[in-house]
Parts: C-alpha cells; sequence; structure tokens
C-alpha cells in the first residue's frame, strides 16, 4: 500500500514535531546528575567520600590498601550514569566487584552514612540525597556478601 503524497511531504515535519516534543523529557533524565552538580559536583564529592572512607575507622580496612583513585573514578562514572548523565561505567557488575571482600550489612549502612555526610557536606539538598540513594539502595543485594 502506497503512502498518500501529502502524508509523504509531512512526513519530515512530523518526526521533527515528534522530537521536538519528547526532547525535554529526554532533558529532564539528567535532572539529578545535574543537581548532584555534573561532573565537576559529582568529582568533588566522590574526593570527599573518599576522604571520609579513609578517615572513618569502619570504612578505612576495606580502602586503605585499595586503589582509591581508581575507586573514586569508577564511583564518579557509576554515579553520572546513574544519576541520568552521560557517562557509562564499563566492567564487572557490582557482585564481582565485592568477591572476596567481607561486608555484612553493618559495613554497607556505615558506608551509605559516610556518604550521606559527604553530600552534607557538599550541601546537596536532602531531596537529592534520597533520590541517589534509592538508585544506590538495591546494589546492597549485590555487595553485601557476609551475613
Amino acid at each position: 500500500m502506497t503512502m498518500p503524497s501529502f502524508i509523504r511531504r509531512l512526513r519530515p515535519a512530523l518526526c521533527a514535531a515528534a522530537i521536538a516534543l519528547a526532547a525535554p523529557a529526554f532533558a529532564a533524565d539528567d535532572a539529578l546528575y545535574r543537581q548532584l552538580g555534573a561532573q565537576p559536583g559529582l568529582e568533588a564529592l566522590m574526593q570527599d567520600f573518599m576522604q571520609r572512607l579513609l578517615a572513618d575507622p569502619r570504612m578505612n580496612p576495606f580502602f586503605k590498601e585499595a586503589d582509591q583513585a581508581h575507586i573514586q573514578a569508577e564511583l564518579v562514572l557509576q554515579i553520572c550514569e546513574l544519576s541520568g548523565g552521560p557517562c557509562r561505567r564499563e566492567g564487572p557488575d557490582m557482585k564481582r566487584v565485592h568477591e572476596g571482600v567481607d561486608i555484612d550489612r553493618a559495613a554497607f549502612n556505615a558506608l551509605v552514612e559516610v556518604l550521606q555526610r559527604s553530600m552534607d557536606a557538599r550541601g546537596i539538598p536532602f531531596g537529592t540525597q534520597n533520590r541517589l540513594l534509592a538508585l544506590l539502595a538495591p546494589m546492597h543485594r549485590e555487595i553485601i556478601n557476609v551475613p
């Protein structure tokens, strides 16, 4: 069946209109990323977070001998991607990353507390913090590996 000529002529305009109408929805997807300060904000947040992890006696044993720069960079990528930013983290999943590291619920909760302190120190609003934590929370199933 052939398309009527007037529809063929309108097709490019209809496609352009559909894209224009959809653009605000795509732009809104990065709202959390922007609220976190985009790339510079995430880098500053993760730098503060790493310093606090090393200073926290509960967390220090997990991070003092680790490649802290690598972890910090991976966290920036991960949060950038989760929050709707342009980053894409490649590599092993969280379960594999944390294999061989005994992480129980208390350690996971302590890490979340440290992250919250970092977000508070960076002036990230409470609602924004909650949206980020809601995205990160399901990872506990892959990270906690000790009952």
